[in-house]
């Protein structure tokens, strides 16, 4: 028998189809509690977006432009603050106050794509698919359909302070992705810059907090193993490789390679260490970059090398996708403003102004004109070629936003409260078995 879905978020996002053709009168006061997302008119749309100030600036840069060459059209940008994104739209949903156009990142997207909430694009992305690798068009895609436009991705590399390792006697930094430490090597180097270290500092942290959790998929892929078989119906989170992907990423913290506060629940995020000048080394994506400049300035030198490598090279699908409400009161001109922001201008300008790297290929192929750290950038551009479609299609299904909580409850227990490797990887697998359970009925 298999085991019975949870009422979850998707089960919730799956029920407001039905509940919105009735008006939604018994939710009402959910939506008067936490949703401040509102529909658009005829002629006007409304974008609800999160990110940094930068981002905010673009995308409102961008929507005056698609004004421009619609004359009578409005776009209501909203920013929210990424950790209320979610809930704002979920309720929205429920309620039919849904904006028109939202951001998502592709992790979540599958929740929404599978349960009917967005809008079918049909075929008036032909000519981005045609531009873009498949794995990121997987990414916006659920049972043949694409429900979203991949306006950019962003990764994972390693940022470190060639000073501090320097001091410590390290004096060999890949600068070649074939190049890229192993495990061991790298180990061997977090050792060193750990005995090293001033009372205080640690070696490095990694970037998996809160919804980062799935970056610890990045290990799991290196060391050649996945989360579900190839049709997603089962867990193979039992694997020697996941044992060996969770006995390396424990050893961080056994070890003391990385403060205890970095754990998958920790509260704060470990940028603001690196900033602060307390770690040697920190696993970072790119967006983070303008921020770096604006808060290290020239305090210290910073660079950037290539993510260890295991059995092979990975790293994380990061990213969003600009997405439309099925409910959208003006379908056409919701698709309409996606097109428009998939198109080579808008995404170029995007990707330069907020430090992200675009999902054309005809854009990667480019040396774009970043605002900052454009020197650091190749690095980043190499590790997204590491991403492979099955890799995207762990990550993408509609219940990984389950996964992904399930993911940072027990990695924590992992680091931190002494659970063993093969008790984790058990009770890890036994929840991805009941998401696979909803992919099957999905596919069915």
């Amino acid at each position: 028998m298999p085991p019975p879905p949870s009422l979850s978020r998707r089960a919730l996002l799956g029920s407001a189809l039905g509940l919105g053709a009735y008006g939604l009168s018994g939710c009402a006061g959910l939506t008067e509690r936490v949703s401040s997302t509102s529909r658009g008119s005829r002629d006007t749309l409304t974008f609800q977006t999160y990110g940094t100030d930068v981002e905010g600036n673009i995308y409102d840069v961008l929507a005056r432009r698609f004004e421009e060459q619609n004359r009578g059209v409005t776009v209501d940008v909203t920013v929210v603050p990424f950790a209320e994104a979610s809930t704002g739209i979920d309720a929205g949903l429920v309620s039919g106050t849904a904006p028109d156009i939202f951001r998502v990142d592709y992790p979540t997207m599958g929740v929404y794509a599978s349960t009917g909430q967005l809008l079918d694009l049909e075929d008036s992305l032909d000519e981005l698919a045609g531009d873009s690798s498949k794995a990121f068009m997987d990414a916006v895609t659920d049972r043949g359909r694409v429900f979203g436009i991949p306006q950019h991705v962003d990764t994972s590399a390693l940022v470190y302070r060639p000073d501090v390792l320097r001091d410590a006697g390290i004096t060999s930094v890949p600068d070649r992705p074939e190049d890229a430490w192993s495990w061991e090597e790298f180990a061997q180097v977090a050792a060193t810059l750990r005995d090293a270290a001033p009372a205080g500092s640690s070696a490095f942290a990694v970037n998996w907090q809160a919804l980062g959790a799935f970056r610890w998929l990045n290990f799991l892929f290196q060391a050649g193993g996945h989360v579900y078989d190839e049709d997603r119906t089962r867990s193979l989170l039992t694997s020697a490789s996941a044992t060996r992907a969770l006995d390396f990423t424990k050893s961080f913290f056994d070890e003391g390679l990385v403060p205890q506060t970095s754990s998958t629940k920790a509260a704060t995020y470990p940028d603001a260490l690196f900033t602060s000048g307390s770690l040697a080394m920190l696993y970072a994506g790119n967006f983070l970059l303008p921020s770096f400049a604006d808060t290290i300035k020239d305090r210290f030198e910073y660079a950037v090398t290539y993510l260890p490598r295991d059995r092979r090279r990975a790293s994380e699908l990061g990213g969003n996708a600009l997405v439309a409400t099925k409910g959208a009161t003006n379908p056409e001109l919701a698709s309409e403003f996606l097109t428009f922001m998939a198109a080579p201008a808008q995404m170029k300008d995007f990707c330069e102004a907020s430090v992200l790297l675009p999902t054309r290929d005809s854009l990667l192929s480019q040396e774009l004109d970043f605002a900052v750290a454009a020197d650091l950038m190749p690095v980043y551009a190499d590790q997204v070629t590491t991403i492979e479609p099955r890799d995207v299609a762990d990550v993408t299904t509609a219940t990984f936003a389950e996964v992904n909580l399930s993911l940072a409850n027990e990695l924590e227990t992992c680091f931190l409260s002494g659970r063993g490797t093969a008790d984790t990887l058990q009770a890890l697998a036994e929840q991805v078995d009941e998401s696979a359970y909803l992919n099957r009925q999905d596919a069915s």
